[in-house]
């Protein structure tokens, strides 16, 4: 049962991040005019999520995650890794094995937001 049930992504520019992600990993996202903050829910992504306005200041760079950090697992590693960069993403750590289960990797939004991506590979090494 404790399995991630729902998720969301902070940023100091909703339509910056939801272009981001809708492009990334084809997401899409519903405006939520009954909370009280800016908040957009995740539609149709397999799991529960949203994002919303960033209620304070960016984290400053180079000070880590003071959250969970979320891994999404993709079909192609190197493909997904190109288009977050074509995207204005960042890589935070650069591709690597976990041997025989996966290829993994993490990277930064625009707003700093860490996220990984994850490719099942028994061959990884």
């Amino acid at each position: 049962m404790n399995t991630l049930g729902y998720f969301e992504i902070q940023s100091s520019n909703p339509e910056r991040e939801i272009d981001f992600y809708a492009t990334v990993f084809d997401w899409s996202f519903d405006r939520d005019e009954s909370v009280p903050i800016e908040y957009y829910r995740l539609i149709g992504a397999g799991v529960q999520g949203a994002l919303l306005k960033r209620p304070v200041k960016v984290p400053p760079k180079e000070h880590g995650t003071n959250a969970f950090t979320c891994s999404f697992q993709v079909k192609n590693f190197d493909k997904t890794a190109q288009t977050i960069l074509d995207k204005g993403g960042q890589v935070a750590m650069p591709k690597f094995a976990i041997p025989g289960r996966c290829w993994q990797g993490y990277f930064l939004d625009a707003d700093q937001n860490v996220f990984g991506i994850f490719e099942m590979d028994e061959d990884a090494f």
